[in-house]
């Protein structure tokens, strides 16, 4: 799953809880939950990978790296 995808599939889920008031950790776990044991296992790799660790949780690394890839397409903060 491209950075791309990750926005993309963010944004989707997004949408379809806009009536909720789920903070962006809670869109990235649902994003997360909807993914294959594969996918959530690549994402938390790229997620250790990038901050230099050998191991942690898997579903929580792969929700890390979702949000990362959310922050990073939002640019920098003013």
């Amino acid at each position: 799953m491209t950075d791309e995808e990750i926005i993309v599939s963010f944004a989707l889920t997004r949408l379809d809880n806009a009536n909720s008031d789920l903070d962006l950790e809670d869109v990235a776990a649902l994003v997360v939950r909807r993914l294959t044991p594969d996918q959530v296992l690549d994402l938390a790799t790229r997620n250790l990978a990038a901050r230099n660790e050998l191991r942690g949780a898997l579903f929580e690394s792969a929700v890390e790296h979702v949000l990362r890839a959310v922050l990073m397409a939002r640019g920098p903060v003013d």
